[in-house]
């Protein structure tokens, strides 16, 4: 239970998506111009990475790996279908993205409106695939740690660009120099901010 609740804080501070990796930075900059759409899709990603990490996690274990075919049969003992990963773990985002874009579609049409082209491109945000891919080279021993991980990162990446988007929204009424508004003081801001999440490296877990 110790190493599940390490997993979970450690990818929400620490191994945070945006600050630690830059993972998610198209989205993460280009939605973040207001709350309400940083919001919405934040727990898009929230939801994207709770689902998929888990599923790939199940393929990857009973699929994908050298030797777990011998549940099958012990004839495919020797088969190794781990060059298939990039492909699978695609196909399960990609499908899981067009599942969020209906619900969202149905149930929060103004959001849906604001969110515009970016909610597909979830099924490309490289922290949903990222996540995928970490969960794989740090072999995590169970499903718990793996929801853990993926909670903790999607919490982590809501908080980014939450942050973010609320700090934005203040700058409206800053004095900005001409050449740092928009994109070139957002990215002041998030470098700031991944120097304040970088003090919680000393946390010991």
């Amino acid at each position: 239970m110790e190493n599940i609740i390490s997993i979970f804080v450690r990818s929400i501070f620490i191994d945070n998506m945006i600050f630690a990796f830059f993972l998610g930075m198209c989205s993460y900059i280009a939605v973040s111009k207001t709350v309400k759409t940083a919001v919405g899709l934040g727990i898009a990603v929230v939801f994207m990475l709770g689902v998929t990490l888990p599923v790939n996690y199940l393929l990857n274990k009973y699929l994908l790996t050298q030797g777990c075919l011998a549940w099958i049969s012990p004839d495919l003992a020797e088969v190794d279908l781990s060059f298939l990963s990039f492909i699978i773990f695609i196909a399960v985002i990609a499908s899981m993205t067009q599942l969020v874009e209906m619900i969202v579609e149905k149930f929060l049409p103004s959001l849906y409106s604001s969110l515009g082209i970016f909610l597909p491109l979830i099924a490309v945000n490289c922290a949903i695939l990222g996540g995928s891919l970490f969960m794989q080279e740090r072999e995590y021993a169970h499903l718990g740690e793996v929801t853990a991980f993926a909670l903790g990162s999607g919490i982590g990446w809501l908080l980014a660009i939450v942050g973010i988007a609320a700090i934005r929204e203040k700058l409206k009424y800053s004095n900005v120099p001409a050449p740092l508004r928009g994109v070139g003081i957002t990215f002041i801001i998030t470098g700031l901010m991944g120097i304040v999440f970088m003090s919680f490296m000393g946390i010991k877990l």
